[in-house]
């Protein structure tokens, strides 16, 4: 029997969809793809794993809607319908224990990974600070290319669906292309999808508005924003309020609440100072601004532990489901654990150096290989090692250098 009684209610969306409880994975980059891009026997069985995990809802890591913008080495890539056999396959592994699995989609903009976009695209050509990423500046989207990537995420959120994935996320923070045009510091268009906080969230109504007709109304459609960027004169807290809002209308099933970006990573617990924790969570306070200006269902992800807290979240109607991400990449079954009131053991010990932006990439090698270990059938590392942090940067390496090789 529960002892976390809110979490293992179900959840009825807006479009009809029932989620069976209030725990969500939330979005990893997997970096498992083939090749070609294509969903791998790995990533197949990784999420074969966390089909037992009891998550009501499974959300996958970004997966790409065009194979010439890419936001690390293995990404999947959909955006032909000749490999929806793979992502039929990986659904089909997913959904084996009765979860929701909702594929997440998303475009780099001018993060992509330098080996895959030699001139990245942009809002406006302001070049990205980030390193280890696409440092040239990057090319300004034309009209014509906006309509284009509107049309790409349509497409791509129609062939999730068609191979079995039973909604889809847009992928709308952490400085990604659509996280771009929302902010002020990268976009600095003056025209029709820029110049004002109306036009810089064109783009993602647009986004969600082909997305939505793509995939029909009974469709869960989901979008990941950030709280705010944490950058000074960036996307503020009172912009992602505005574009809460506008999302309402726009006819969102869930809204998860994140913040940060590559050059300023809350996402990853590090931004400056600690204004976006509240107890073990980074954005609670911003949720329950969130529950003032939008009825729309509220996820909220980043630096849940414990039962106890997720369990009041819920019960005190702050939001309506918790996701829960780098704890299951030690404890794949997490979420069955809390929902019977434990708060498992975590390492405690992730790998550093002492250089704040550096120690956040470690600690998402470390995380990150550990889902390669799932993937290939052996059991997490709870310690980490510099042979852990080598095989993570060897396994970047050497799957740059094979993606390098497709033919265009």
């Amino acid at each position: 029997m529960t002892t976390s009684p809110a979490l293992a209610t179900p959840l009825a969306l807006p479009c009809g969809v029932e989620l069976p409880n209030r725990i969500a994975k939330a979005a990893m980059s997997e970096q498992l793809a083939r090749r070609d891009g294509t969903p791998s026997e790995g990533l197949r069985r990784l999420y074969a794993v966390w089909s037992g995990s009891g998550a009501g809802l499974l959300i996958t890591g970004n997966v790409m809607i065009d194979r010439d913008a890419l936001t690390e080495p293995g990404n999947v890539i959909l955006d032909d319908a000749r490999d929806i056999d793979g992502v039929r396959a990986w659904a089909s592994a997913a959904q084996q224990g009765g979860a929701h699995v909702w594929m997440q989609i998303n475009h780099p903009g001018k993060v992509a990974v330098a080996p895959f976009d030699k001139r990245p695209v942009a809002p406006s050509a302001v070049r990205s600070g980030v390193p280890g990423y696409n440092l040239r500046r990057p090319r300004e989207l034309t009209t014509a290319d906006i309509d284009r990537i509107i049309t790409q995420f349509a497409r791509t959120a129609e062939l999730a669906v068609a191979g079995g994935f039973s909604g889809v996320q847009v992928h709308a923070a952490h400085g990604y292309l659509v996280s771009q045009f929302l902010s002020p510091l990268s976009n600095r268009r003056d025209d029709d999808w820029g110049g004002d906080p109306k036009r810089r969230m064109r783009l993602l109504l647009e986004i969600v508005a082909a997305v939505r007709e793509s995939v029909g109304p009974s469709v869960p459609v989901s979008v990941k924003l950030n709280s705010k960027d944490f950058t000074h004169g960036g996307f503020s807290d009172t912009d992602s309020l505005d574009v809460a809002a506008a999302l309402a209308d726009a006819g969102i099933d869930l809204l998860e609440i994140s913040g940060g970006g590559y050059e300023e990573p809350a996402m990853q617990g590090v931004a400056r100072g600690q204004s976006t924790r509240t107890g073990e969570a980074y954005f609670a306070d911003f949720a329950q601004q969130v529950r003032q200006v939008s009825p729309v269902p509220l996820l909220l992800t980043g630096g849940l532990r414990t039962a106890d807290y997720m369990e009041s979240l819920v019960a005190a109607g702050t939001v309506d489901a918790v996701g829960i991400g780098r704890p299951m990449t030690f404890v794949p079954n997490y979420p069955a654990r809390v929902l019977a009131g434990e708060s498992p053991t975590l390492p405690k010990n992730p790998p550093h150096v002492g250089y704040r932006p550096l120690d956040g990439y470690l600690e998402l090698a470390w995380h990150n290989d550990q889902l390669h270990k799932m993937a290939g059938g052996r059991t997490p590392q709870r310690r980490p090692g510099t042979r852990t942090i080598a095989r993570a940067a060897g396994r970047i390496t050497k799957a740059a250098i094979k993606q390098t090789t497709i033919p265009d």
